[in-house]
């Protein structure tokens, strides 16, 4: 895949904005806080419906207006296509395909990104729910339909813990409680289904992030993933998620939420045999979360009928020391498209220098930027 065209209307900090990419390498230069990163966002938002930067919506629209365009011309091969989102301050998003309106959740299904940024350093270092968002970005990723299960699942899980507050303040405990039956039915069907997604998708990524991972840090640290179960690990997920939640009950009810499931899952990662959490250095953590997203683009190409994904390399090459720049370089270079930001040029490896896009105050400039 291919993104030929970019076009913004009040996205953050463009009124508006036109750029033409390239296949092979796109360089968007621009001091911080001039809108590069903008860019990039705009085209990962059509890919996972969302922002690596923000958790809601309304920061993506421009100061005082009420909706953000985004707009981009792809291409799978010969095929051409176009897709298109409006983004409101307020109320539901609106999405097309071609010209003709669509659900959000199809916009997924044709656009392919991978985005490595800083912010993924939370991935390794920051909380549970850093991981999980990792894993299930994949997992609509590679099957669009998860989105509704993780959606349905958030509704039930919302639902349950209200009935467990009510009931808490109405100072009902044990199996006097029997409507919280029906909603563990739910909460266990949609877990279940969830759980083993995840485990699935956990396994598919050990090889490629153990063979990127050794080629980002030049040796063979045994990087290893492994899912953490709240409901303890189990062949008969179902099974074991419904009888941690009988033994749960009454904890439960005293603390008026769901104690077990999978929004307490976590993914356990290691190098070396250790916790990359609290035991990796720096340079560790980073090869870990690049081999991670770059596991994820070997998958998304894996399952592709229409071309790789596009691969995004915000601000990271500033992160990084010599010899990681040169071999994450190597490594990016044989996709079909790939983007990167950088607010100094030579930041960028010589390989990927390549059709240079300057950026300054939300405006794409000719020539060199103003100091």
């Amino acid at each position: 895949m291919i993104v030929e065209r970019l076009g913004l209307v009040d996205f953050r900090n463009y009124a508006e904005a036109d750029v033409v990419l390239h296949s092979g390498p796109n360089v968007f230069i621009g001091r911080n806080g001039q809108g590069k990163t903008n860019l990039v966002e705009a085209i990962a938002f059509l890919a996972t419906l969302g922002s690596h930067r923000v958790a809601t919506d309304a920061p993506l629209v421009r100061e005082g207006k009420d909706a953000a365009f985004v707009r981009a011309r792809l291409a799978h091969g010969e095929r051409l296509l176009t897709l298109e989102a409006q983004i409101n301050r307020q109320g539901s998003n609106k999405t097309r395909i071609g010209g003709s309106p669509v659900r959000p959740a199809e916009l997924p299904r044709h656009a392919h990104v991978v985005l490595f940024a800083p912010e993924d350093l939370q991935i390794v270092r920051g909380d549970p729910s850093a991981r999980r968002r990792f894993v299930d970005q994949l997992l609509v990723q590679r099957a669009p339909r998860f989105a509704g299960v993780i959606a349905d699942y958030d509704r039930v899980l919302r639902q349950r813990n209200a009935l467990l507050k009510s009931a808490r303040a109405r100072g009902i405990r044990g199996d006097a409680l029997t409507t919280l039956d029906v909603w563990n039915d739910k909460l266990v069907a949609l877990g279940t289904e969830l759980i083993v997604a995840r485990a699935r998708l956990t396994r598919e990524l050990a090889e490629p992030v153990h063979v990127a991972y050794t080629a980002i840090a030049g040796e063979d640290h045994t990087p290893e993933l492994e899912w953490m179960l709240s409901v303890g690990n189990a062949d008969d997920v179902e099974h074991a998620f419904r009888t941690a939640l009988g033994a749960k009950r009454t904890e439960e009810l005293d603390r008026a939420v769901t104690l077990v499931g999978p929004h307490r899952d976590d993914l356990l990662l290691r190098v070396r045999g250790l916790p990359v959490k609290g035991y990796a250095s720096h340079g560790e953590s980073w090869s870990v979360v690049l081999a991670l997203r770059l596991a994820s683009a070997e998958l998304l190409r894996e399952d592709s009928s229409t071309g790789d994904p596009v691969v995004i390399l915000d601000d990271v090459f500033a992160e990084l020391d010599a010899d990681r720049r040169a071999r994450l370089a190597g490594l990016v270079g044989g996709y079909e498209q790939v983007i990167v930001t950088a607010a100094v040029d030579a930041d960028v490896p010589s390989e990927l220098r390549a059709n240079v896009v300057r950026v300054q105050a939300g405006q794409i400039v000719e020539g060199e930027i103003d100091e």
